[in-house]
């Protein structure tokens, strides 16, 4: 701003006289004023004072000086103002324009009018309409224009044909960046091109053309070129043009007009012609619009504010044939101009029509075209890019496959993209696109044999210049691609190719762009170089393009050339018919043909045609030789045909599709096959000649004869027939007939007679009597009719007659007998069974004769038998009993038992028999006297035998033998093995009264054998002379006896002396003593006896104890102690000597009081409390002691124990440790120690732990300890083992340690180690506290801070089209997966293998999949699809999943498998399955096939009933819930023949309708009527045909297949067949389901294994190129080894010392922080890293943040001390300028020293966008050089250069400022490190390791997965081949030929030849023929 009082040091004067207009536009001006000034000599400042003077400019107003380009002068851009310039003066810089303001030019041609005059320059050329190529060159400027457009690029044509609004009128308008005054000017001047324009007056600000970089199919918008394009453009359209322009950043518009009429009114009036006058005006300003017929700018203008910038060219004065053509073929104009800008609308693949995405997106191109006509006509627009039918576009899309490959040529380094495209010959008719100018009519010159019959002589190639059309230039082929002799496609191939060339400004145009100079010269020189391009990129192999094209050609013919289209693919067979073998596969199988307009299907008939012979048959197949997988078309193929009727032929022909006879109609066709049927072999005839007939089920006796039998084969006619009828000349083919007779054993059928019959002429085919019908069971005779020749009953796929007898052979009468089981082990007495078996003559076992009486007999032995049973063929001797002595000798003889028979041919049989003991009958005891004499105190032995009751001595199992006396323990002996044994009692112990003897009883038993009588023995016991009794005594008292258990009191301390003893026995007597008895006496109270004292009787002395409570037993015993005497002496305390002090504990804690009593009493010598003291004694007593606080001492007498508590003693003060007490009581004194320790607890302290502020990933843990000390109020530690220490944490921290909670040790302290500490990040506080009885004892807390871990996924984010509808059957949406960190942000390191899709039918199962239930899986596992061009690279994309088939809710949840262990899920997601487009109408479930009668049973006619009809899409979903309609039910014949009568409704109708009510209609009940017409035995279709109205495609009717008869007994048979064959129909398919599926598991779990293998190998391939070989074959282990010894490394390489940044992270885990400066980045070179580091020092601990926020907060926690940035408040220009050495890519001097940016020196491993623009932000464009020197010419060398110079560092530690000083201690860096430097990254060699750790571990991954799949295909193979699947493919072949069976019945079920006619139908009683449709159906 300046102001007329300031002065400005001004440079030197200049020397140049200019004369210079000003315009004065200050808003408080009306009306602009202009003047010319005069500035000869004059500086700014001289220029600003006479601007004063003129425009009377207040000293004190402000104003500012502006070029039309709104440049604001100062002094340097004074001196460069032109002579004749235009000034504005305004009030401010920014100043809208009051009024327009105009600017004078002149735009005088160029020199290259002169020297480029001879160019082709006009339109008109080779006779074409050129508007729309003139329109091209407007909408290249605006193409140009708009180039640098960030957003959408419009450019918009607006043909203005509308006098209400002005005269005719073309606006070409685009939203580019707009032209100033000066770029507006030079436009004006022709043949000024874009190389030699000036963008502004001052030097600074022009702009150099740099060429584009080269982009796909040159789309770089560079084609506003010469200089002469919309000059000439506007001037062939029309007579005048105005240019409205408004440049970017600019307030003004610019508008320049050139009219014809002006230039010939100046050159009339000798004016300069090239001179003219720019308007300048604010937007939206119409006031200078005064003529009429231009009204229609005044809404132009209008539209003008809000925009950024625009230009519009209006041409008016348009030519009346121009308007013409753009109002009748608008059409052609926009199809023209499409065509012409194709790839720039639709990108560089253009138009492909059905793709989801259009490739222009990245272009935003718009370019639309509007007609405005005069009412009430309406507008038109056209958007190109909705043009369908210009060439391009019809190439494009009538292509089959491209051909791409570039073009180099070596003069100018050019290079040409081209494309070939091949349009195939289809059916027929070619597919090359015609014109759509062209007539419409078909061309028959290809009879002719020209080769370019598709696109007759036009050339083959479309040239494109900078990415448009030059549409007078084309190349007709190029050598290697056209037809030469050694072609190996027909030379019409050649004739289907179109293509296009792409090429840039290196090849010359004409200035009209309308040709190219020499595009064509040199492509075909010979130095330019072809190559292909394979997926955008030049192939890689160095081949002959033309042997590349001859075999992309050849495969365009084999592969899209198509004549008969083939449908209905199934599967590739290999043809072993074909005699060329490399002809046999492969050959794929197709179900039809469509061919010549006609359809061909599977099990249609078709007639041959010139074959030998003609014949007739059924197709069963369409072989075509390739490989295919789905519907293709061919120009040939074969059909594979059953001769019919295949019963009489029996044959299969292979015929060309060309030989089937299309003329032949399916009446004729079935016509001659029934003649033909009746000639095949139809039943047999069975005669028995001899009358013996055997009915069907007979049952005969063994031995029965068979036969013989005579057998004829009749045909349908009744004719007895031999052999085959012929299919051509001479006999058919020879019968046999095939006799077998079958028995049917447990173990499998054995084949009994097999015999084979010839014709005889007298008896047919006979056979011979069989008489060897001998085994028993049920038989079989079959009669088969077999060909001769080859034994088979089956010809032409059909049974040949046959005949089955069923009948069984049993047993004859009993002729002998045999005895079956018997044990030969039998015991006397015990009864047993003998069971005997009867036989017939053949062997075979039969019921017994009646009456039979057997006898036995057996010598030496007594035999009886109680009775017989006959049962069947058993005849049972029961109950037979053998008795008998047995001697020792004969335990092992045996015996022959005879059974006799009488009235059979063998009537005797004997059975041998050994003869045991039976079982126990008695005991037997010895001794047997009567009673039994023994001694007092000694045993008695027994002896017993067990006997049966022949008196045998007999051993049995649990022979147990008991013998209870009196008084006495039970005895037992066992004599189960010897049936004897012995038994010894106890010692009898009685006690003997006055001497006298005892009696007792013995009593002997069995308690096993309750049968066997018990024995009584009795006892005498005699007294004995032992010693019973003892008495002790004492020789100094005689009254001193001591008794048993006598109690005496004694004195502690004293002794019993003098003590003696005597002995009596049993009978009173005393014993005398001897040595012996004295050895056996013994005292407890000591173990040293003299043995002579006790011989006299004296025992040793007694020691009474010292302590009172010690009472002392005391004991005498005799031998065992059976004899003693016990007694206990109680002591008794003796005269106290001392006072005793007892503590109730040792300790007393600090300030607490000592709990519980001190207890003072009196004691003798041995410590015996002596109990004296009395109640007055408290008053003697006292207590003395350090620290001791006596005003709580008591004394309290105690009543109860004579004693004295003391309470109350308590210690206030002193040291821990122990503490003396002294007690005085009268003489007594006793002094006692006690232990003061440490006071209650009071609190905790940290006394170690981790460093802090402590900072860890979650799921770490924290490998130091914490330690807290436990102290009391006095500070000294607590050893208090009660206080329990926790460690607690947040709720959202979940911290696990080894223990929370313990309680401290024996030293007061308790440690805590903290294992994993998991939670989100941020700042958390770990409280440590105590608890003593409940009550807490603050303790320390520790601040943790949760680092979020980059690389650790936590989440998995999923995207996808929330708005799409899930159609069944279609295909999923995009679904994008993101794996998120802790911090946030993707994680791009996860193989997209480990992210995987699941699906699964349901609702959500919670956190994880559902799980498997039994084999087959309930989900269905997705992998990743591949990522593509443009897919963002930290997502995982699925793409062309297919949606489930069955409506429903499902659900979609995604994985990630991070490691073996751990798997990631994704929220789940539940989506609607929703129906797709209804397409049929279909049942809730199919019907079983009807089979009616037309009787009068109502359940015999139903057809159908409670059906529910509904409308369904494709895979039987309900579809059609919002559709309305009807249903029209009918019957027709299956098979379409017409001549059939058809059967009636009830009511006597053919068809009625339903109503169709929501998609859905019910039909209740539905019958035909009672005697309806129909033909017995045939079959029709039930017919339900949907009528909905405004449906998308017509609906699908139900049919239903249903049979008819005339009698119920066929209708109820032929039901019953019916349902079995559904029934078996559903078991086979689900049998052949399993097998596919099975074989389609085999394949892919095959492609699983070669996929796992590859994948193996490719990564063993990577390793074997890093040097890693692995031994094959490969163990986990040795990968192990190689991961552990990398993982050693790298551990090897982090333990180095490695320079690292000083400054504390504090802040980094906050929301929105990305920490401090220097911790952002790495930098690699020490003294790079030193001068950096203290060149930025002050902002080295700055802290930056991602918003403004984020910094005020930190702002405020640290009282404004800490630095911060905050990025949301930093700007930073986008891009990165070269060094000031290089300009417009071209280097201006040699630089010295190695000069870079510093910032790029710097390596950020995070966040590198965000740390860009800290560095960018805080280094600026500082730059490193090696040296001063070097820094100091480098400066000096780009000031020269006129450019500014950044501040420089060196690396020895120099600065140079951007001022240009350098030196002193302020510009040189420390040579200490003095200052905090950026952290060295971790050196290469650790990322390599990392690599080859990561490739070993995805090696070892695929490794396991190669065993896997492996291991899964072999398990399923072994399963394909189990005896499991071999039985079910047995079970499946089984009820196939079960149905084939149950199709033969129900063909040949013979039917009642009756025939009705409508007119003899009854009508049911319940139907009202009114309104029969009520009474029928009930619809719902």
């Amino acid at each position: 701003m300046l102001s007329s009082s300031q002065a400005v040091g001004a440079p030197p004067r200049g020397r140049t006289s200019r004369r210079i207009r000003v315009c004065d536009l200050r808003l408080d001006k009306q009306e602009r004023t202009e003047k010319h000034l005069e500035t000869r000599d004059m500086d700014f400042n001289d220029f600003l004072q006479d601007l004063e003077k003129e425009f009377r400019i207040n000293p004190r107003e402000s104003f500012v000086v502006e070029t039309t380009d709104r440049t604001v002068l100062d002094f340097d851009k004074f001196e460069k103002v032109q002579d004749g310039s235009t000034l504005y003066l305004l009030q401010h810089e920014h100043q809208a324009l009051p009024v327009a303001a105009e600017e004078h030019i002149t735009f005088t041609p160029h020199y290259d009018t002169l020297i480029r005059g001879g160019m082709y320059e006009y339109y008109a050329s080779q006779g074409q309409a050129p508007l729309a190529y003139t329109l091209a060159e407007l909408i290249d400027n605006a193409l140009s224009a708009t180039a640098k457009n960030k957003g959408q690029r419009t450019i918009e044509i607006r043909v203005l044909n509308d006098r209400t609004v002005g005269k005719p009128a073309i606006v070409v308008l685009d939203n580019g960046c707009g032209m100033t005054s000066k770029q507006l000017k030079n436009w004006a001047v022709y043949r000024l091109s874009k190389f030699t324009k000036e963008s502004s007056t001052f030097a600074s600000d022009k702009e150099v053309y740099v060429r584009p970089e080269h982009v796909p199919r040159s789309l770089n918008s560079d084609i506003s070129y010469f200089g002469v394009g919309g000059k000439q453009a506007v001037f062939y359209i029309g007579d005048s043009a105005r240019m409205i322009s408004k440049p970017v950043g600019s307030p003004d518009v610019h508008e320049l007009v050139l009219s014809k009429e002006e230039f010939v009114r100046k050159e009339k009036n000798k004016e300069d012609v090239f001179s003219g006058v720019i308007v300048n005006r604010k937007p939206g300003s119409s006031s200078h619009i005064l003529n009429n017929d231009e009204r229609f700018l005044q809404a132009l203008i209008a539209e003008e504010c809000g925009k950024e910038s625009f230009t519009a060219v209006v041409i008016t004065g348009v030519q009346p044939e121009h308007i013409t053509f753009l109002t009748e073929r608008f059409n052609v104009v926009t199809r023209e101009l499409a065509h012409i800008y194709h790839y720039y609308i639709h990108g560089v693949n253009g138009n492909v029509r059905n793709k989801s995405s259009s490739n222009s997106d990245d272009l935003k191109i718009d370019i639309h075209v509007t007609l405005r006509e005069k009412p009430p006509k309406y507008p038109r627009a056209i958007h190109l890019r909705e043009v369908e039918h210009d060439m391009q576009t019809l190439y494009i899309n009538a292509a089959a496959d491209t051909f791409e490959f570039r073009a180099s040529t070596a003069a100018d380094n050019g290079t040409v993209e081209g494309v070939i495209r091949y349009h195939p010959f289809l059916y027929d008719k070619e597919t090359y696109p015609k014109r759509p100018e062209a007539p419409d009519n078909d061309d028959d010159d290809n009879e002719s044999g020209f080769i370019d019959q598709a696109r007759k002589k036009m050339p083959i190639f479309e040239c494109f210049w900078n990415g448009r059309l030059i549409p007078y230039t084309t190349v007709s082929e190029f050598d290697w691609c056209s037809p030469n002799k050694g072609a190996k496609v027909p030379a019409e191939c050649y004739s289907r190719l179109s293509g296009v060339l792409f090429t840039d400004d290196r090849f010359q145009v004409t200035t009209n762009k309308l040709t190219f100079t020499d595009l064509e010269l040199k492509l075909k020189n010979k130095d330019t170089i072809y190559t292909t391009v394979v997926n955008g990129q030049k192939s890689s192999k160095r081949a002959n393009i033309q042997n590349e094209f001859s075999l992309w050609l050849q495969n365009c013919h084999e592969k899209f050339d198509k004549q008969v289209k083939f449908l209905g693919y199934k599967e590739t067979i290999t043809r072993t018919d074909v005699p060329t073998k490399r002809m046999q596969h492969p050959w794929g199988t197709f179900s039809s043909i469509e061919w010549d307009g006609k359809t061909y299907t599977i099990g249609q008939r078709v007639k041959s045609l010139r074959t030998i012979p003609v014949f007739y048959g059924t197709i069963v197949r369409f072989l075509l030789y390739g490989i295919y997988d789905g519907d293709v078309f061919a120009t040939g193929g074969q059909v594979e045909v059953i001769r019919e009727p295949r019963a009489l032929y029996d044959t299969v022909r292979i015929i060309p599709i060309s030989k089937i006879d299309k003329t032949a109609t399916d009446e004729a066709i079935k016509k001659n096959i029934d003649n033909d049927c009746v000639k095949i072999p139809e039943l047999l005839k069975v005669v028995w000649p001899k009358g013996n007939e055997w009915p069907q089920n007979a049952v005969c006796p063994a031995g029965t004869p068979l036969g013989p039998i005579n057998v004829e084969i009749l045909n349908k006619k009744g004719e007895s027939m031999s052999s085959m009828p012929s299919a051509g000349q001479g006999k058919g083919p020879a019968l046999s007939m095939h006799l077998k007779i079958v028995l049917h054993g447990s173990k499998g059928d054995q084949v009994i007679s097999d015999l084979l019959a010839q014709h005889s002429a007298k008896w047919g085919f006979e056979f011979k009597k069989n008489e060897n019908l001998t085994q028993l069971g049920k038989y079989t005779l079959s009669l088969n009719t077999v060909m001769k020749d080859s034994n088979k009953s089956v010809f032409g796929g059909k049974q040949l007659p046959n005949f089955t007898l069923k009948f069984t052979i049993k047993e004859g009468d009993a002729q002998s007998f045999i005895i079956t089981t018997v044990s030969p082990s039998v015991r006397v007495g015990v009864p047993f069974n003998i069971p005997l078996q009867f036989k017939d003559l053949y062997g075979h076992l039969t019921a017994p004769p009646p009456k039979l009486s057997p006898v036995l007999g057996c010598s030496g032995l007594d035999v009886k038998y109680e009775t017989v049973d006959s049962r069947g063929t058993t005849f049972t001797v029961k109950n037979v009993t053998v008795k008998g002595k047995i001697l020792n000798y004969q335990q092992n003889q045996s015996y022959d038992l005879k059974v006799f028979m009488s009235g059979l041919r063998t009537h005797t049989q004997a059975v041998k028999i050994i003869l045991h003991p039976g079982i126990p009958h008695s005991l037997h005891v010895m001794p047997e006297e009567d009673p039994v004499k023994v001694e007092n105190g000694n045993p008695v032995a027994f002896s017993v035998e067990i006997l049966d009751e022949a008196g045998n001595i007999t051993a049995h199992p649990r022979q147990i033998v008991r013998c209870q006396v009196e008084e006495l323990p039970l005895v037992t002996v066992d004599c189960s093995n010897t049936g004897a044994g012995q038994l010894m009692t106890k010692p009898i112990n009685l006690k003997i009264i006055d001497g006298q003897p005892q009696v007792r009883k013995a009593h002997f038993e069995m308690p096993s054998q309750r049968h066997v009588a018990s024995v009584i023995r009795e006892l005498k016991v005699i007294p004995s002379t032992r010693v019973a009794l003892m008495q002790v005594y004492s020789a100094d008292d005689d009254n001193l006896v001591l008794r048993n258990n006598d109690k005496i009191d004694w004195v502690v301390g004293g002794v019993l002396e003098n003590l003696f003893y005597r002995l009596y026995d049993e009978a009173g007597s005393e014993v005398t003593v001897s040595a012996e008895i004295a050895s056996m006496i013994k005292v407890n109270w000591t173990g040293d006896v003299d043995l002579e004292d006790l011989i006299q009787r004296k025992l040793p002395d007694i020691e009474v104890p010292t302590q009172v409570q010690e009472e002392r037993f005391f004991q005498v015993s005799y031998h065992d102690q059976s004899v003693s005497v016990s007694f206990t002496i109680t002591p008794r305390p003796d005269e106290p000597t001392r006072l005793k002090v007892t503590l109730p504990q040792n300790t007393v804690r600090l300030g607490e009081a000592l709990p519980g009593n001190i207890n003072l009493e009196p004691v003798d010598q041995y410590d015996n409390v002596t109990k004296t003291l009395s109640p007055t004694c408290v008053r003697d007593m006292s207590v003395e002691a350090k620290g001791l606080d006596k005003s709580s001492i008591v004394f309290t007498w105690q009543q109860w124990s004579s004693s004295v508590a003391v309470t109350g003693v308590r210690f206030n003060s002193g040291p821990l440790g122990h503490r003396e007490m002294c007690f005085k009581y009268t003489t007594f004194v006793e002094r006692i120690k006690i232990e003061v320790t440490a006071g209650v607890p009071a609190e905790l302290k940290l006394i170690s732990g981790p460093e802090q502020p402590l900072q860890l990933f979650s799921d770490h843990g924290i490998s130091e300890p914490f330690l807290v000390q436990l102290y009391d109020e006095w500070g000294n530690p607590s050893p208090d083992k009660r206080v329990v220490v926790q460690l607690r944490s947040p709720t959202t921290l979940k911290v696990t340690a080894a223990v929370m909670s313990q309680p401290v040790n024996a030293q007061g302290k308790a440690s805590f180690t903290v294992k994993t500490v998991s939670g989100p990040k941020g700042c958390y506080k770990l409280q440590f506290t105590g608890f003593f009885n409940k009550k807490p004892i603050p303790g320390p807390s520790v601040n943790l801070t949760i680092i979020p871990d980059r690389s650790k996924p936590v989440k998995l984010s999923a995207e996808y089209d929330s708005n799409v509808k899930f159609l069944a059957g279609g295909i999923f949406p995009v679904f994008s997966v993101t794996v998120v960190s802790e911090e946030g942000s993707p994680i791009t390191t996860f193989n997209p293998a480990a992210v995987s899709m699941f699906l699964w039918n349901g609702v959500s199962s919670g956190e994880t999949p559902p799980p498997t239930v039994g084999d087959w899986p309930t989900v269905t596992e997705l992998k990743c699809s591949k990522p593509m061009e443009h897919d963002k690279n930290d997502r995982f994309y699925f793409r062309d999943k297919q949606i489930p088939e069955h409506a429903g809710p499902h659900v979609v949840q995604f994985s990630l498998r991070v490691d073996e262990t751990k798997q990631l899920f994704s929220d789940q997601i539940p989506i609607t399955v929703v129906a797709n487009q209804p397409v049929k109408l279909g049942p809730d479930s199919q019907p079983r096939t009807p089979v009616v009668s037309n009787s009068k049973d109502i359940t015999s006619r139903t057809l159908v009933e409670n059906m529910t009809l509904r409308i369904m899409d494709s895979h039987g979903n309900p579809a059609g819930q919002d559709l309305n309609g009807r249903v029209a039910v009918s019957i027709k014949c299956t098979n379409g023949d017409k001549s059939k009568s058809l059967p009636l409704f009830e009511g006597k109708i053919h068809s009625f309708r339903l109503d169709l009510v929501e998609g859905k209609a019910h039909v209740t009940r539905l019958a035909i009527m009672e005697n309806s017409p129909g033909q017995n035995g045939s079959a029709y279709t039930l017919l339900f045909q949907p009528e909905v109205p405004n449906v998308p495609t017509p609906l699908s009717p139900f049919e239903l297949q249903f049979h008819f008869y005339n009698d119920a007994d066929n209708q109820a048979k032929i039901s019953q067949l019916t349902k079995q064959k559904d029934e078996l129909t559903l078991a086979i398919a689900a049998y052949e389901d399993i097998f596919l599926t099975s074989t389609e598991l085999l394949k892919l779990l095959t492609t699983q294994h070669l996929t796992a293998s590859s994948k193996e190998n490719n990564l063993r391939n990577e390793l074997h190129k890093r040097n890693m070989t692995i031994t094959q074959p490969v163990s986990s282990q040795t990968i192990d080894t190689l991961i552990n010894k990398k993982s050693a490394d790298v551990d090897k390489i982090l333990k180095m010392p490695r320079r690292s940044c000083s400054i504390r992270e504090n802040f980094m885990l906050q929301p929105d922080v990305l920490g401090t400066v220097g911790h952002l980045a790495f930098v690699e070179d020490d003294t790079a890293a030193r001068v950096i580091s203290w060149h930025i020092s002050g902002d080295m601990d700055c802290i930056i943040t991602k918003t403004k926020e984020a910094a005020e907060r930190i702002h405020r926690e640290t009282q404004g001390r800490q630095q911060v940035m905050a990025l949301d408040s930093v700007f930073v220009p986008p891009g990165n300028r070269p060094l000031p050495h290089i300009r417009n890519g071209h280097t201006l001097f040699d630089p010295p020293g190695n000069p870079v940016y510093a910032r790029e020196l710097l390596i950020c491993p995070n966040e590198q966008e965000s740390c860009g623009i800290v560095f960018k932000n805080i280094l600026g464009d500082t730059i490193l050089i090696d040296d001063l020197q070097s820094a100091n010419s480098y400066r000096r060398a780009v000031v020269q250069n006129k450019s500014p110079c950044p501040t420089i560092l060196t690396r020895q530690g120099d600065r140079v400022s951007a001022k240009g000083k350098f030196g002193g201690a302020q510009n040189k860096a420390p040579a200490t490190q003095m200052f905090p430097m950026f952290g060295a990254p971790l050196p290469q060699t650790y990322h390599t390791l990392r690599n080859d750790i990561e490739l070993l571990q995805q090696y070892q991954i695929a490794v396991r997965k190669r065993e896997e799949a492996e291991k899964e295909r072999n398990d399923h193979l072994k399963n394909l081949y189990s005896p499991e699947m071999k039985m079910k493919k047995q079970e499946l072949e089984e009820k196939k030929k079960l149905l084939e069976d149950i199709d033969r019945q129900l063909a040949s079920t013979p039917v009642t030849p009756v025939k009705r006619g409508a007119e003899d139908a009854g009508e049911p009683s319940d139907i009202v023929t009114k309104r029969p449709r009520q009474r029928l159906f009930n619809p719902t």
